[in-house]
């Protein structure tokens, strides 16, 4: 039974659907004003290999991700490029698909842009000055009155002073300090619609709300995105909802960890970030997912180079053991097969993605051993390898093709004398059993982009570059 963390009660929980069978998950999507940055590939790659494993459990899954095209910044990049801001986001929304394709992440069932549900925000606004929870500020703005909901705060537990001890008003609570913009009256020269309040454009928490409630209803399963969305736009969003319909629009919250740059979240608003782009001229897209993946979703991710290469090295060991095998699509699998049953079970206990990574590893370590003695399991285990690494996305290569595209982005000069007296000496090693020296060596030989098979006949063979060398022991 798969359990997941829900922000919302701060504990795991059984996946129990609203609809058998059926999951409704909505994630809050990208402003689309530049090119989307490493952390915003940690946050949606997260909620990929989620959706990879719902539909690997079996559920009919409604995926819709929100594309932001209109806010201060998309205004603010348009008029410096002094290009309209239509014509900025279309284009951004182009570049972002690129960076995701690249990336193999799987597109939406739907991803609904702001603008084109302009109307929709404006009834769910206007639903809400009915039921006196918005209010029309002196500078014209609607906004909502953060007062009015008795439990605002429930999913980021935080308290502001006097919420909660507020009665029962017929009459609006006004405080500026605390309310948000949900129709913000657009100044001269700004893009705008019409509305009952003036020409304007909506707020951002908004925009959520009433898209989530125009696909889904009252409710979804599942709402999603980077745990820096918590406070305020998850809570805002919560406020808007349970006000306008009496209902949270969602069962379980689940929210991805932050991607950290020098010590700090990756952001551009603090011109601390590294573009996809950028990182994708210099590893391989299959890299950089196993590299954002190797933490658990939830968990906090330090961008460093030192990690991006051990995360080329592990796949390249992965992808070394289904070389020179055959994984035949007509062998059955069963779920019930040692390895895919622990597999699963690491993925059921709130998709964990790095125990899942250590039962690859211990599959790609049977297929060496199998493959040394031709064995006649070899096809199998390569197939159960392949099949529970697509299931989170990986492995989706021939190995071969891998190899050689990570050969040629490799452009450091190799030393063979270095090379060989490390062998040598992991040699030694294991003739006087110091197993955790053997380890060590080979731990580092990997890091240097060394993958050592140790084979029955007494020698030692290595790749590196695609090519096979052979030690005598």
């Amino acid at each position: 039974m798969l359990k997941i963390f829900n922000t919302l009660t701060r504990k795991k929980e059984k996946l129990i659907p609203l609809v058998n069978g059926k999951i409704k998950i909505y994630v809050c999507g990208v402003t689309v004003y530049d090119l989307c940055h490493l952390g915003h590939a940690r946050t949606f790659l997260a909620f990929d290999t989620i959706i990879r494993y719902l539909h690997h459990c079996g559920y009919q899954v409604n995926y819709v991700r929100n594309i932001t095209d209109i806010d201060d910044k998309i205004i603010k990049r348009a008029h410096e490029n002094n290009e309209t801001t239509k014509k900025l986001t279309n284009r951004m929304i182009k570049e972002m698909h690129l960076d995701f394709d690249a990336l193999n992440i799987l597109r939406p069932n739907y991803e609904p842009k702001v603008t084109d549900h302009i109307d929709i925000i404006i009834k769910f606004i206007h639903l809400l000055i009915q039921k006196k929870h918005a209010y029309i500020a002196p500078n014209g703005d609607i906004m909502f009155s953060v007062k009015t909901m008795r439990n605002y705060g429930i999913l980021s537990k935080k308290k502001i002073p006097d919420i909660h001890n507020v009665s029962k008003n017929p009459n609006i609570i006004k405080d500026p300090s605390i309310d948000f913009v949900l129709w913000k009256i657009s100044k001269p020269g700004e893009p705008y619609w019409l509305s009952p309040w003036g020409a304007g454009r909506p707020g951002w928490h908004i925009e959520c709300s009433a898209i989530n409630h125009s696909i889904f209803g009252n409710q979804l399963d599942i709402h999603g995105g980077g745990s820096d969305l918590i406070f305020p736009h998850h809570d805002n969003e919560i406020a808007q909802s349970v006000c306008a319909y009496n209902m949270p629009c969602a069962k379980v919250w689940i929210h991805s960890g932050m991607l950290l740059l020098n010590h700090e979240k990756m952001s551009k608003s603090s011109n601390n970030f590294l573009t996809i782009r950028d990182i994708l001229r210099r590893y391989d897209p299959e890299t950089i997912r196993y590299f954002l993946m190797s933490a658990h979703y939830r968990n906090q991710l330090k961008y460093d180079d030192n990690s991006l290469n051990s995360a080329r090295a592990s796949l390249k060991r992965l992808y070394i053991a289904l070389r020179d095998t055959k994984t035949n699509t007509e062998i059955k699998l069963n779920s019930e097969d040692y390895f895919i049953s622990k597999f699963i079970s690491k993925m059921n206990d709130d998709f964990n993605t790095p125990e899942a990574y250590s039962v690859l590893f211990d599959i790609a370590h049977k297929l060496n051993d199998l493959k040394i003695k031709r064995h006649s399991l070899t096809p199998k285990i390569a197939a159960t390898l392949k099949y529970l690494a697509n299931t989170i996305g990986l492995l989706y290569q021939n190995p071969e093709i891998f190899l050689k595209k990570i050969a040629l982005k490799n452009n450091k000069k190799f030393n063979f004398k270095k090379i060989e007296r490390l062998i040598k000496r992991r040699e030694d090693a294991r003739k006087n059993n110091q197993w955790e020296l053997s380890d060590r060596i080979r731990n580092k030989l990997t890091i240097m982009g060394i993958t050592l098979e140790d084979s029955s006949t007494g020698t030692t063979r290595w790749h590196f570059n695609n090519t096979i060398h052979v030690t005598k022991k």
